[in-house]
């Protein structure tokens, strides 16, 4: 079957200083497919819109900050993802400059700084899974985001709707 994919952006924003990522809570909206949710910030790529515009618009939509130093850390793919059964296309970034004032909540759910160590711990079942619950998928490729390797991850990640059925990824 050919691989028709929706085209999105996620940012993973990491305050160097504090040790701490900012995520949202998808919280808002019941009727959102990510309702219940930890996540970075992101969505759908725009027509005539690059990767990089994408990632910074939704960004400062997301948030009210305006991305400066930004390095792609990795692209997934997704099949069958979610209660719809899309196909996905991701590239996860990590931002690590910023400009502006960080808003505490949007339309989509609350923001919230939270400590790496925490987050990390969440993706291994740990403690800090129950207090920050994300899509079952990213907790193999969120570590990869932070772990510093030079490398760019390109991985897929076939779904059955909300459970991942395989994971796989190599690094260039």
């Amino acid at each position: 079957m050919r691989f028709t994919p929706v085209v999105g952006t996620l940012a993973y924003v990491l305050d160097r200083d504090r040790d701490q990522v900012l995520i949202i809570r998808r919280n808002a909206r019941p009727d959102d497919d990510h309702y219940g949710k930890v996540n970075g910030l992101g969505g759908k790529v725009e027509a005539d819109e690059d990767i990089v515009s994408s990632a910074r618009r939704e960004m400062l939509e997301e948030s009210g900050l305006t991305a400066t130093e930004m390095q792609l850390r990795g692209t997934v793919t997704f099949s069958d993802f979610g209660p719809k059964r899309e196909q996905w296309l991701v590239f996860v970034f990590l931002v690590t400059g910023w400009t502006g004032e960080c808003l505490t909540a949007n339309n989509e759910g609350e923001l919230e700084w939270v400590d790496r160590a925490l987050l990390l711990d969440a993706c291994g079942g740990g403690a800090a899974a129950t207090a920050y619950p994300m899509w079952p998928g990213d907790k193999h490729f969120l570590p990869l985001v932070f772990d510093g390797d030079d490398q760019t991850f390109h991985g897929t990640m076939p779904y059955d709707a909300d459970v991942p059925v395989s994971w796989s990824y190599e690094r260039i």
